[in-house]
């Protein structure tokens, strides 16, 4: 679009100046011919890089034979996703969706009914987290309750109890007997790739058992073995009673689940919840495609291995410039390094910065730069995206210093 020529989008993003025309693995090539490696994915949704040759060939032969019935009819695809998706979680049923935001919704009604069939309406609140990000439907927002998220669209959403992370006093002081869940992410993305550590998932997990609550997760984000395990709460050793997740799953195409316990579920009937697209042929057979990589023998244990080294690496790179950036956080592939800003260092210039030498990352708060490659990625990707790195931190530190 030329410089003079207004939008016809609605102005809902503060979009950079470049668009994208194709990807192969973990690189995009600009319309200007420009190659960059690609450690944003989409926000962590291109789990398996781009193009994936595996993924393509699904798609086309999906689109020639079918794209949408409705939930109506039996969807076989649909079927066999949420068998492959139980057998190996603590899940027992599954509810297929277009979105995070949507799964969400769901997850949060499903919580709500649980109670309302066992014949207490009164528990209907859900407790949750500072810091956290659970998409931009007023409900949503309204359990995250970021002022900058809510200001301007009317009274938050009621239901809502939030309460700072990592606190378990101040989580128990907020239970009362209209409380019904417990809402966290087990690794923050938006909020600045802070970990729930092991500790704190444990005492959600005895909190929720003691006051008859449900301990539903967001795994929209860390789910779909973005930390090196298809769910990262199994790093804690729980199982929670539901969780809602999206982006990777299903590799670049929208898709969304939420994944429940039979009890959890038990509310639920013909009925009470629905959707127009969710669990289409076409979005069930890309989902397939991908498990069919992520479970893959070995797959994970590469996820692991990569994440390890990200780390280290990123570690010796906070060690030799402390004055750009300060620490390293994260799981897996699920990292985020934080820009020093007591030295004017901020993550919104360093991401600048680093996609003009050819890095995509996205910022989180707390000034964290976060760090979503594909899953797919191999050493070399790693040493290239360092090396990137090192330079921009190097060229900062010097002229921070003058020269």
């Amino acid at each position: 679009m030329s410089g003079d020529q207004k939008s016809a989008l609605m102005n809902t993003y503060a979009r950079a100046d470049i668009g994208f025309e194709r990807g192969e693995g973990c690189y995009l090539w600009d319309t200007e011919g420009r190659r960059y490696l690609d450690f944003f994915a989409g926000i962590a949704v291109n789990s398996l890089g781009h193009s994936h040759p595996h993924l393509v060939k699904t798609v086309q032969e999906q689109a020639a034979k079918l794209w949408h019935v409705t939930n109506v009819f039996q969807i076989p695809e649909g079927e066999r996703l949420a068998q492959r998706l139980t057998a190996d979680s603590f899940a027992d049923v599954v509810f297929f969706t277009n979105s995070g935001v949507e799964a969400m919704e769901g997850m949060i009604k499903l919580a709500r009914r649980y109670h309302f069939a066992k014949g207490n309406p009164e528990k209907w609140r859900i407790v949750t987290v500072e810091g956290a990000f659970h998409g931009r439907s007023l409900a949503t927002i309204a359990a995250a309750n970021n002022p900058k998220y809510v200001e301007g669209f009317g009274p938050a959403v009621d239901g809502f109890d939030n309460v700072p992370f990592g606190n378990m006093n101040a989580l128990r002081d907020a239970i009362t007997p209209e409380t019904a869940a417990i809402l966290i992410e087990p690794i923050q993305g938006e909020g600045g790739i802070r970990p729930a550590d092991t500790e704190y998932m444990r005492a959600l997990r005895t909190a929720a058992d003691e006051f008859g609550l449900l301990l539903i997760l967001d795994e929209v984000q860390a789910g779909n073995g973005r930390t090196g395990k298809m769910w990262a709460h199994e790093w804690s050793g729980i199982k929670p009673d539901a969780i809602a997740t999206a982006k990777g799953l299903g590799g670049g195409f929208p898709i969304g689940a939420i994944l429940a316990t039979d009890e959890a579920a038990s509310g639920m009937a013909p009925g009470l919840h629905g959707t127009t697209f969710g669990g289409n042929p076409m979005a069930m057979a890309v989902g397939n495609a991908v498990l069919d990589i992520l479970l893959a023998d070995g797959f994970m244990d590469q996820v692991q291995a990569m994440g390890a080294l990200l780390k280290d690496k990123l570690e010796a790179l906070v060690a030799a410039h402390p004055t750009v950036f300060t620490e390293v956080r994260g799981s897996g592939l699920m990292m985020g390094i934080k820009c020093n800003a007591d030295e004017g260092v901020t993550n919104v210039e360093m991401m600048t910065r680093l996609r003009d030498a050819g890095l995509l990352t996205v910022g989180a708060g707390a000034n964290v730069l976060r760090l979503l490659p594909p899953l797919i990625i191999e050493e070399h990707h790693i040493d290239e995206a360092i090396a990137i790195l090192e330079s921009v931190a190097a060229n900062w530190k010097g002229e921070a210093n003058g020269a």
